[in-house]
Parts: C-alpha cells; structure tokens; sequence
C-alpha cells in the first residue's frame, strides 16, 4: 500500500475535487469521490426520487445507502493500485461518513465506528466553507449554511478519531494544492 494516505476533506464547494485533479496533473495518486457513483446509481433506479438535500438524508434507506458508501471508501483504502506509491490522496475519508450520519442525526453501530479506528490516515487536510466560491448543482445539493455544519461535523469526527486536521487556506488551485505538498509528512 502506499506509505502516505493523504485525505483531503471539506464540506461541499471548498475545492477538494479541484486540488485532487491537480494533484492527478502533477503525477500523484488519488482516488475520486466516491459517493458521486453511488448517487447516480440510487437516481438511475428511481426515477421518482428527488434529491433535494445530501442523497443520505433523501434516499428511501439511509443506511443501506452509508454501508454502501463506507465499503467503498474502505475498498479504495485497501486499492491495490497504490501499492507502489509513495502517496495516494483521497478525496474524502471513512470517517466522512459518519460525520454526515450525525449531521442528519442518523444511528450508526460498531461497524461505522471500527472501520475508522481500524482503517487509518496519515494525514487530513480540511478546506474550510468559502462562500466566494460556493455553488449547488446537479451533485451538490447543501445550501451554504449546511456547508458551514458540515465543516463542523467533520472537524468533530475526524477529531474524535485522533487526528489534527489541518485547515487549507483560501487560495487558488495552485497555491492550495502547493500548501498541501508542503505539509504531506
């Protein structure tokens, strides 16, 4: 596996998917959101659905869909393709997810829990809510305010698992990524 596992995380619209695609540029390894799949799956095979929140508080079974997700997030932590990396960056984390479940207030048993004490970083970076570049789409569905909450559950969850998250400052693409380099262990 690789010898660094970077999470960049953030509430929705802070840049993280910008920084990985940066990162890609750059020759790194990074793995992609993983929640945009499931999502257009979850809408693909109900065309009834309307998402008008984060699909985890609309969806028909929230935790069927956040077993989903968290086996997901736990297979590309275990992806065999960062074998010969030094560092292999991921947008979003494990413990993303629970911090989304207490957000919408949704319970959560031991196998959340264990898949974050068990399946480590070494490393996060958090990109705080930045309402200059904030916007909602097709994928991202939080208003600015849920942003804001969001950021605050991340914080927590990823705090109550033992990691100092380190906050990126507001910036371009480029310094932002740049800032992250320069502080990778």
């Amino acid at each position: 596996m690789a010898k660094h596992k970077i999470v960049i995380t953030g509430g929705p619209s802070t840049g993280k998917t910008s920084i990985i695609k940066r990162l890609e540029e750059e020759g790194y390894f990074c793995f992609p959101e993983f929640i945009r799949s499931i999502t257009q799956e979850v809408k693909n095979s109900d065309d009834t659905l309307q998402i008008v929140s984060n699909p985890i508080a609309t969806v028909s079974d929230p935790y069927d869909f956040n077993t989903q997700l968290m086996k997901g997030r736990i297979n590309q932590y275990k992806d065999s393709r960062a074998d010969d990396k030094e560092i292999a960056f991921y947008d979003r984390g494990i413990p993303d997810v629970l911090a989304y479940m207490d957000l919408f207030n949704q319970t959560y048993d031991t196998p959340f829990i264990e898949a974050c004490q068990n399946y480590k970083y070494d490393q996060v970076f958090l990109l705080p809510p930045w309402k200059e570049i904030y916007t909602s789409d097709e994928e991202r569905y939080e208003s600015f305010e849920e942003a804001q909450q969001i950021h605050k559950h991340l914080l927590e969850t990823y705090s109550k698992f033992g990691y100092n998250c380190i906050e990126v400052p507001f910036g371009n693409v480029k310094e932002r990524s740049t800032f992250i380099l320069q502080h990778v262990i």
